[in-house]
C-alpha cells in the first residue's frame, strides 16, 4: 500500500463485507493507510432487491443498515461530515421498495451528522420501447431534495478510457453523470460486453494492474474523483 500511495490519491474503504468477499479485510486499517497519504471512499455495501423484498419493511430495513453505517464509521475513526456511499449494484430503475430502503438509509446517515452517498450505475440502461434510464439519474430524480452524493461506475469504452493511465485522470462529469464526485471507469476483470474497443489497455487476462514498481499482481478498480479524499474521511 505505501508503494501505490506514490501514485494513487485515495482509496476505497469498506465499513462492513464487501460484495463477493466473505469478510471485511478493511477493519482496522483506517489509520495506517491515513499515514500512507490516502484519501477515502468510504462505502457500505447494501441490500439487493430481493433481500430488501424479504424483509416486509423496507424503510426499516434501510434505518437499520443506516445505523450501522454510521456505528461501523465511528468505530474506524471517521469523523462526522464523511460521506458514506451505499453500495447500489443493481442497476435500472429502482423498483419502490429499493427506493424506499435507499431513502431510509440516506436520511438515517444525514440526519446523523455524516453525509449520505451512492454507489451505482451511471451507465443507461435500456427498459425496451427506446426507453433508456440512468441509475444514478433515476435516484437523484426521485429523492424529494436528498442531499445525496453520488459514485458512479461506467465502464463502457468510451466514455471510459478503460485501463488508461493519463497525466490527468478523467473528471467524473465526463462519466456522463455531471453531478458525480466520483467515477470508477475501470474493474477487473474488465467486462468484454462494454470494453472491446479498449481492450488493449487491460491485460491479457483481463485485469487492471497498477503498474507500479513492487506491486506486480496487484490489479485493482480505476476510480477518479473531484477531490483527492473524495468522502473527507482523511481528517
Amino acid at each position: 500500500m505505501g508503494a501505490l500511495g506514490k501514485r494513487f490519491a485515495f482509496t476505497g474503504y469498506w465499513l462492513n463485507v464487501p460484495p463477493g468477499s466473505a469478510a471485511n479485510t478493511w477493519t482496522g486499517k483506517r489509520e495506517m493507510l491515513r499515514e500512507q497519504g490516502f484519501g477515502f471512499l468510504v462505502l457500505f455495501n447494501g441490500r439487493t432487491e430481493k433481500e430488501i423484498k424479504l424483509s416486509k419493511d423496507a424503510a426499516s430495513f434501510g434505518e437499520s443498515d443506516g445505523r450501522t453505517a454510521i456505528e461501523s464509521a465511528h468505530h474506524e475513526g471517521f469523523h462526522a461530515d464523511t460521506v458514506i456511499f451505499l453500495d447500489q449494484e443493481e442497476g435500472g430503475r429502482m423498483l419502490p421498495d429499493q427506493r424506499a430502503y435507499i431513502h431510509a438509509w440516506v436520511d438515517t446517515v444525514n440526519a446523523s451528522g455524516f453525509r449520505a452517498g451512492v454507489y451505482c450505475s451511471g451507465m443507461p440502461s435500456s427498459e425496451g420501447h427506446g426507453v433508456m434510464v440512468v441509475t444514478a439519474q433515476e435516484i437523484r430524480a426521485n429523492a424529494a431534495g436528498r442531499s445525496i452524493q453520488f459514485f458512479v461506475y461506467q465502464d463502457a469504452c468510451p466514455p471510459s478510457p478503460g485501463c488508461a493511465y493519463a497525466a490527468t485522470p478523467p473528471a467524473p462529469a465526463a462519466s456522463g453523470v455531471d453531478f458525480a464526485t466520483a467515477w470508477q471507469f475501470a474493474q477487473s476483470p474488465r467486462r468484454p460486453e462494454y470494453t472491446s474497443a479498449c481492450a488493449a489497455t487491460y491485460a491479457a487476462d483481463g485485469n487492471c494492474y497498477s503498474k507500479v514498481p513492487g506491486t506486480d499482481g496487484v490489479f485493482i478498480d480505476l476510480d477518479a474523483a473531484t477531490s483527492a479524499d473524495p468522502s473527507g474521511g482523511r481528517n
